[in-house]
């Protein structure tokens, strides 16, 4: 009765079109789970995803769930993440997600998931990491551990979003690094984030995992611009 009342006064609405939910439906209504722009970058070795990395570092694997475009679906379940405390989103799209990830034939398997991680002084001021529910969603799909310990941000940065693409390029360099142990190396890790524009910010974390003996990269996001 309590939470038919809480319904009745404060009807749960779709993540990206604002209409009520109906029974059954969570977090995105039945329309919008339709109409998302999937990529099927899973099924491509070579997809765009990857190119974003051809000649700048090693990676297994790259891909993207959804496509990014300004003023759609997606942008708005991503800013809904990001900003409006949505976290919820992150688990959905990672449930979604970890099913085609299921299908991958990698030489070697993920063994080790790592959010992109925030800046302590981000953390606070948001409260939380937008890409934690989303990456420990994949882990636990995946049956392999989740590690936000690993690769840590060490400088503070203001909003990439706002900033043109070399703009990017100067500020994220070096701003990542690592602390591991032996039990760290020759770990193949899945670095996951929440949109793929540049790659520069992803670039910066796996160079910066790449420092630990044996390791391996890949790379997840939820979504990628499309240019």
């Amino acid at each position: 009765m309590f939470n038919y009342i809480i319904d009745l006064f404060f009807p749960k609405v779709c993540a990206g079109c604002h209409t009520i939910l109906i029974t059954n439906e969570t977090v995105l209504c039945t329309n919008c789970r339709h109409e998302m722009p999937l990529t099927q970058y899973h099924l491509d070795p070579k997809n765009e995803a990857v190119k974003k990395f051809y000649g700048k570092i090693n990676i297994e694997h790259a891909s993207a769930l959804l496509y990014f475009n300004k003023k759609g679906i997606v942008q708005e379940l991503i800013h809904n993440l990001k900003y409006k405390g949505h976290e919820e989103i992150g688990t959905v799209l990672g449930n979604w997600y970890v099913e085609d990830l299921k299908e991958l034939v990698l030489e070697t398997p993920f063994d080790v998931v790592i959010p992109v991680p925030l800046h302590p002084k981000k953390f606070r001021e948001r409260g939380y990491n937008q890409v934690t529910t989303f990456g420990k969603t994949l882990a636990k799909g995946l049956n392999i551990a989740y590690n936000d310990a690993v690769l840590y941000r060490k400088k503070y940065s203001k909003t990439q979003s706002k900033k043109n693409l070399l703009g990017r390029s100067d500020n994220i360099e070096n701003i990542f690094d690592v602390t591991f142990t032996a039990e760290n190396q020759n770990k193949h890790f899945l670095i996951v984030d929440d949109v793929l524009t540049t790659g520069a910010t992803l670039e910066a974390c796996s160079k910066a995992l790449l420092k630990i003996p044996g390791a391996k990269i890949s790379i997840v996001c939820m979504a990628m611009a499309n240019s």
